[in-house]
């Protein structure tokens, strides 16, 4: 069984915490690595420590996505592991909802997934493989109070995380998605000093990504939950 090897990451909706965490995995693959954000100023360290390139992308621009792709491919060379990382949300009693921040939400929950997926895609097969990954939440399957609007587009997440991998794996190409049951841990937000690992580290969750990357196709996982030993589910 051979073991995937991959080149070139692009991770969208780049920041500190899990992204970061992957990029400097990755990097420590000799993977080279490619970072997209609307606001790229704070990847600086990261790209210094990761020797990742940042690229500034709306992700919910069509048109942007694939300029992204284009400078990427250019710059760097053809993605062949595409994480979307990106989510937005919109708080508040669902009477209170305003839909232009329901409708932005979605667009970068979802359907900016869809526009990074199906540009890595096109190009993924070209060559008969390739790996793209959903970064999901508790939302992906539990709609909380006050929370409509992320549960509407982590729900649509999974389902075109799920449709993807039913149409692609046949393909070469490995679709997953990640349901991320818990807080992640960072330095703003810790856990009590009396509940010890009850938050995700994101260096945990980045080795969880990449234990299903290393999966053989003959047992491909197409969605992996991930929680802290105390959470309830």
């Amino acid at each position: 069984m051979e073991t995937p090897k991959y080149k070139i990451a692009l991770i969208v909706g780049a920041g500190e915490g899990l992204s970061a965490s992957l990029a400097r995995l990755f990097a420590r693959q000799d993977i080279r690595v490619a970072l997209a954000a609307r606001q790229i100023g704070k990847l600086g360290t990261l790209c210094g420590e990761t020797g990742a390139r940042a690229f500034a992308c709306n992700a919910t621009d069509p048109d942007e996505v694939q300029r992204l792709f284009a400078m990427v491919e250019r710059e760097i060379g053809v993605p062949d592991l595409v994480v979307y990382n990106a989510s937005a949300r919109a708080r508040g009693a669902f009477v209170d909802l305003v839909p232009a921040d329901v409708a932005q939400a979605i667009a970068v929950s979802a359907f900016g997934g869809f526009l990074v997926a199906q540009q890595a895609v096109r190009r993924m097969l070209r060559n008969k493989r390739g790996a793209i990954l959903f970064t999901g939440a508790s939302a992906s399957v539990k709609g909380y109070p006050q929370s409509a609007p992320f549960a509407m587009g982590k729900f649509a997440l999974r389902g075109l995380a799920q449709s993807m991998a039913r149409e692609l794996s046949p393909q070469g190409i490995h679709v997953a998605h990640f349901v991320i049951d818990g807080g992640i841990r960072s330095p703003a937000r810790a856990e009590p000093g009396d509940r010890p690992d009850s938050m995700l580290d994101p260096d945990a969750i980045a080795a969880g990504y990449w234990s299903v990357l290393q999966q053989p196709r003959s047992a491909w996982t197409w969605e992996l939950e991930l929680r802290p030993w105390v959470e309830k589910f």
